[in-house]
């Protein structure tokens, strides 16, 4: 048997769809901030790997560099390449490079590949000592030329045995002199002294110790720099240079002279004459050395490289054990990522549940809602029950305002239907006076009724203004002129004070309306004696009117409820001591409607001041 449950309350609740659930529409949050998470740590990933591979390729670099270097000392060293093999293969057993040479016609020298395997489509440098790149090559001289490749100028034993005698005793000199120097020798085997201090300046040498010795050339040395001058003397003849004599030492850092962090021979000659005239004997110098040398050095060869050794490259593999780790850390920050969020979810639903809970109870319960936490759960249990006080209020403020209407109404109609009736039964005469009566029952009635009309269409936004430049001293003015004679009555002195010339933007008919419920009320609750005093200046963009009296005043309790409606101060709620309780509920809705603000101030005893804030308009001497 079905049944379908209908009626109010929990029962007949409508579910919530899953999709649009907090909790669910937490989890697919949760789940795309893992993926986030997941494709941000692939990049991390990613890009550690892409560093690890560039600190790979720079390894690579440098073994590349090794290899170059290895290659061309063995060429700046070697007449020929017979003995490089054995060197080629070495280097690719310790690189875990292929290593292949050739000629400059692509003739295969040497490679670590197996027989038949091909080159790589290009050379990754080449291998010539007399025109090395000194970018890469440390030492280097500027005309490109090995520091290793020394031929001629290689000093026999005694040679060094002599020149090692004389560094011994100018290093002594030096460290008399308070100058420390180690000795390393040139590839030609000549010693050079270093200073030990960086501070003191390469090519010093005390007086002392300058005795010349050191850097005196031996035979051999004079032997191969006669070769040189006559290699060079004839393309010297032909640009038009005369040759000179040859330099001893002078800046000869390689046979020991004043340079002393370039181990390299640079022997040259003393060419007199301009910039242009210096670069063409420098020219044929390095032409006449290279020519030097070439008998002593390999021929120029290809070096070609490559990953292994049948492999153009390097290359980057994942194994499947490692894709396995990375897919199961990411399913591992997802699946805790869910649980997290599952758990936090809860708790944030848990409280939302009970405030939808009190929501859907009825009206009359008023139910609240425990306020756990400072976040914005908790502000929101808050204010829901702040909304909930305000209902109350708001309920009460009705039942109120209906007694009120209906105590209102009733009164002024009971004394019009008890006059009626007895004169209709004969027992009073309708005279004069009796008609004055009633028709002042009716006027009090058409008040009450004409009170909450205007009050209605405040409240619905549909209370129209007539608004126009008002000068103020002529608006307390008909203000006071209307309710002088009431005031005369009570024996209160009535009068008004302007500061300056103000002019207001207001409707003039319903401003008079709001100042005289003022006055009305102010001469209400003056004794005989006192004052009321209307007051208008200006303040900025605003005119502060204010009606002051000298009366009762009101109690600091009673001030936040004057302008509520039908409030009286009197609890009799006697119409002989009050009116009918909406005067000043229709000046602050009055006063709101302009755009402006109704206070009210008040000491026991001493009087009240009633001030509204209105807005200024211009005078017509302004336009």
């Amino acid at each position: 048997m079905n049944r379908t449950r209908t009626g109010t309350g929990a029962g007949s609740r409508t579910r919530i769809p899953l999709r649009k659930r907090l909790l669910v529409r937490l989890l697919i949050a949760s789940v795309l901030i893992a993926v986030c998470s997941v494709a941000a740590t692939a990049w991390l990933a990613v890009t550690t790997t892409t560093r690890a591979l560039r600190e790979e390729q720079g390894q690579a670099l440098a073994d590349d560099m090794e290899i170059l270097a290895r290659l061309s000392d063995y060429a700046a060293t070697h007449p020929d390449w017979s003995g490089v093999p054995a060197t080629v293969r070495a280097l690719s057993a310790q690189t875990g490079r292929r290593i292949a040479l050739t000629g400059a016609d692509r003739t295969l020298i040497a490679d670590s590949a197996p027989r038949g395997t091909s080159l790589p489509p290009r050379a990754a440098a080449t291998v010539d000592p007399l025109r090395t790149d000194t970018s890469s090559e440390p030492g280097a001289q500027l005309s490109g030329t090995d520091p290793r490749v020394v031929g001629p100028y290689r000093l026999t034993a005694g040679e060094r045995d002599r020149l090692d005698a004389l560094a011994r005793k100018r290093q002594s000199c030096f460290l008399r002199n308070g100058i420390g120097t180690t000795v390393f020798r040139t590839p030609s085997g000549r010693p050079v002294l270093h200073p030990a201090d960086d501070t003191v300046e390469d090519g010093y040498v005390p007086e002392p110790c300058a005795d010349g010795l050191l850097n005196t050339p031996m035979p051999t040395e004079e032997k191969a720099l006669a070769a040189l001058q006559k290699l060079a003397r004839g393309c010297l003849t032909e640009a038009g240079l005369d040759p000179g004599t040859p330099v001893a030492l002078g800046g000869m850092a390689g046979l020991g002279g004043a340079d002393l962090r370039s181990p390299t021979p640079s022997p040259g000659f003393l060419i007199k004459g301009d910039g242009a005239t210096t670069r063409a004997a420098q020219r044929c110098l390095d032409d006449a050395r290279r020519a030097q040398l070439d008998p002593y050095v390999a021929p120029v060869a290809e070096l070609f490289l490559g990953g292994g050794n049948n492999a153009a490259g390097p290359r980057w593999d994942m194994s499947s054990g490692n894709k396995a780790k990375v897919v199961g850390a990411a399913g591992l920050v997802l699946a805790v990522t869910v649980a997290v969020t599952a758990v936090v979810a809860t708790r944030l639903v848990r409280p939302l549940r009970a405030l939808t809970e009190a929501a859907q109870q009825p009206p009359e319960l008023h139910a609240r809602v425990p306020v756990t936490t400072r976040d914005e759960t908790g502000i929101l249990a808050e204010a829901f029950n702040d909304l909930a006080e305000r209902r109350e209020r708001l309920e009460a403020q009705r039942k109120a305002l209906v007694s009120d209407v209906a105590h209102e109404l009733r009164s002024p109609l009971t004394n019009i239907r008890g006059w009626l009736e007895v004169t209709r039964d004969g027992l009073v005469e309708p005279d004069q006076a009796l008609l004055a009566a009633l028709h002042e029952e009716a006027l009090a009635l058409q008040r009450v009724i004409d009170d909450l009309r205007d009050l209605a269409d405040a409240d619905a936004g549909t209370l129209r203004l007539h608004r126009e430049p008002v000068p103020a001293d002529d608006l307390l003015a008909q203000v006071a002129a209307a309710h002088r004679v009431a005031a005369d009555t009570a024996g209160v002195t009535l009068r008004t004070d302007t500061h300056g010339s103000p002019w207001l933007d207001a409707d003039p008919v319903r401003l008079r309306q709001a100042l005289g419920n003022l006055v009305t009320n102010a001469v209400r609750h003056t004794p005989s004696g006192g004052t009321v005093t209307l007051t208008a200046r200006a303040d900025g963009e605003r005119v502060v009117l204010e009606v002051s009296d000298t009366g009762t005043g009101i109690a600091a309790e009673d001030l936040p409820q004057v302008f509520e409606r039908f409030w009286r101060a009197e609890k009799s709620r006697s119409r002989r001591t009050g009116g009918s309780g909406l005067g000043l509920s229709i000046v602050r809705q009055l006063t709101a409607a302009h755009g402006g603000t109704a206070q009210a101030a008040s000491t026991p005893g001493s009087g009240s001041v009633f001030t509204l804030r209105l807005p200024a308009a211009r005078t017509p001497a302004e336009g």
